[in-house]
């Protein structure tokens, strides 16, 4: 199994476990820093990724802000040239946040993103880690390309 795929199962199965906790309320009801953190998440995830406005969005990061995809950069000035980047070459960018998962500082989404509006695009976990202010300081990623249905090994679909 390559480490790509190995990657996104990983995330996937925390997923799970995740959504599992939530369904049976193991958990119980969010906690007030919780609820601060996903909707701190949400907000930075429209500005930056469908609204593409780096400073609405920056100002949700906090001072040090660590980036874990490889394709962008640490920091104001990576999550900068990550949104420039996504304003000139692909301005039909766009993110359905489909589900949210939130466990103390760390809040999960999974995504479909469409580059172009024609294509079937990927599905996307994300995971984001906020400092005990509410500021986003980590960041992580995974993605997988939507299958063609006609060839996919099953019809459960990724969402």
């Amino acid at each position: 199994m390559r480490f790509g795929q190995l990657l996104v199962a990983s995330v996937l199965a925390v997923v799970s476990l995740l959504a599992g906790a939530q369904t049976v309320g193991v958990r119980g009801e969010q906690s007030a820093s919780e609820k601060r953190n996903e909707q701190v998440v949400l907000d930075f995830y429209d500005k930056a990724i469908n609204k593409k406005d780096f400073e609405a969005a920056s100002a949700l990061l906090g001072d040090r802000y660590i980036q874990h995809n490889p394709t962008a950069g640490d920091g104001h000035e990576g999550l900068k040239k990550f949104i420039e980047a996504l304003r000139t070459r692909l301005p039909n960018y766009k993110s359905r946040i489909v589900s949210v998962f939130t466990d103390g500082d760390f809040v999960l989404l999974h995504v479909h993103n469409v580059r172009e509006p024609s294509t079937r695009g990927f599905a996307i976990v994300d995971i984001f880690r906020l400092d005990k202010n509410g500021e986003i300081v980590q960041h992580w990623d995974v993605r997988q390309e939507i299958p063609d249905p006609a060839t996919a090994a099953n019809q459960n679909g990724m969402f």
